[in-house]
């Protein structure tokens, strides 16, 4: 609103009087002001005269507002900025600032669409606005952060266990994760494969695989045995010299002509020959295992050998002394006893063993010892059983020492 102006009069006596409008304001109602500009003649004589006019200030010109920032996606809800401020322009009040406000819709969690919108209001209620539209939709399946081998080549003593895998999404926090397994197995000897497949899904619903093929190669084991047995030691079980059974599995006779019963056979009337027979078992993951056992079937004369006739060791000293170097069952030599000897530590473990014992155990440590050549000194346990003899099994102490 401008400044008021100068207004000229014209007077009989004094001719021209100027004079400067005079404001009333009646501003009751800041946006809708009204003023009344008056105009007052005087001459020296106090005659005077005026004129009025009348000015209303109403403000209803909106701000001018900025243009709102592009519309924008994003894949998770996190990724969103928090909304930033905008500046209009108005033509009463200036720079009017702005916060944008957020307007959710969230009916799908995994499509939200987001109206984040920035009014701009003067002091008499003008207002203008923008908006901008986010939408938040999570398109990315789970990635792998676990070390996966893509493909391995075993055999099938050492196929692996399934792998522990860790997964991570960008928006979600739980991955359920779903395993299965195939096997080209066909219970032959043919080398197969085993294929494991991984499938990691987030909250809605993207997926993604991950596989390992392991290429499984047969081995066979062939473990082969020897005994001698008495053709009047009673019935012969086979399944005694195999540790593993499978009811897939038989005994087969590779050599010699005799009659096997589930696995047995009476010697009876076999003597003076050898007899070689053969059992196979194939286990879950292909490996084949095969037991060759070659009995000896002998004419055993027994003589009537007593338990107070069997004399063991107590002591091995494998020193080079020539005395107590074995671990030695005697006298019985003239029996015709096969010998079954077990020795076990003070745990409890099985440290020898032998079905056919010719009284040569020194010491010698097994595998499971170390890499030591005997064992470590000590008290050990012993179990001595005398086959076909009728006889109880023999236990007791044994002392082992280098010195």
């Amino acid at each position: 609103m401008p400044a008021p102006g100068d207004l000229t009069a014209t007077d009989n006596c004094a001719g021209d009087i100027t004079a400067t409008g005079v404001d009333t304001v009646d501003d009751t109602d800041p946006c809708n002001i009204l003023i009344t500009r008056t105009w007052t003649f005087t001459d020296a004589c106090g005659n005077s005269a005026s004129v009025s006019q009348n000015i209303t200030v109403s403000d209803t010109t909106a701000p001018t507002a900025p243009a709102a920032p592009a519309d924008i996606a994003y894949q998770c809800s996190a990724d969103v900025p928090a909304p930033g401020d905008l500046t209009a322009t108005d033509n009463c009040a200036g720079d009017i600032t702005a916060t944008g406000v957020d307007t959710v819709d969230d009916t799908d969690p995994c499509n939200i669409l987001i109206t984040r919108t920035w009014t701009f209001t003067d002091a008499c209620g003008n207002s203008a606005s923008v908006s901008q539209n986010i939408t938040v939709s999570d398109t990315t399946a789970p990635e792998l952060i676990t070390e996966l081998q893509a493909e391995i080549t075993v055999t099938c003593t050492e196929v692996p266990e399934a792998p522990e895998l860790t997964f991570m999404d960008n928006c979600s926090s739980e991955v359920s994760v779903e395993f299965s397994e195939e096997s080209t197995f066909d219970g032959t000897a043919n080398d197969y494969e085993i294929i494991r497949e991984w499938t990691a899904s987030d909250s809605c619903g993207n997926t993604s695989v991950f596989s390992q093929t392991i290429f499984v190669t047969i081995e066979n084991n062939t473990t082969t045995l020897s005994e001698d047995r008495c053709n009047d030691g009673g019935i012969i079980d086979l399944y005694d010299y195999v540790e593993t059974t499978s009811d897939a599995s038989d005994w087969v006779v590779v050599s010699g002509n005799v009659n096997l019963i589930d696995g047995t056979f009476d010697p009876s009337e076999l003597a003076g020959n050898d007899y070689v027979f053969s059992y196979t078992v194939t286990s879950d993951l292909g490996c084949v295992s095969t037991t060759e056992v070659t009995i000896s079937v002998i004419d055993c004369i027994v003589l009537p050998c007593t338990g107070e006739d069997v004399v063991i060791s107590k002591t091995v000293t494998p020193n080079g002394d020539q005395w107590n170097q074995y671990f030695e069952v005697t006298g019985i030599e003239g029996c015709n006893y096969v010998i079954d000897v077990q020795i076990y530590n003070r745990w409890g473990a099985l440290i020898y063993e032998s079905h056919n014992y010719q009284n040569n155990w020194d010491g010698s440590a097994s595998s499971s010892i170390g890499n030591a050549d005997k064992v470590p000194n000590g008290t050990y346990y012993y179990i001595v059983n005398l086959k076909n003899s009728g006889l109880k099994p023999f236990t007791g102490p044994i002392y082992f020492g280098t010195k």
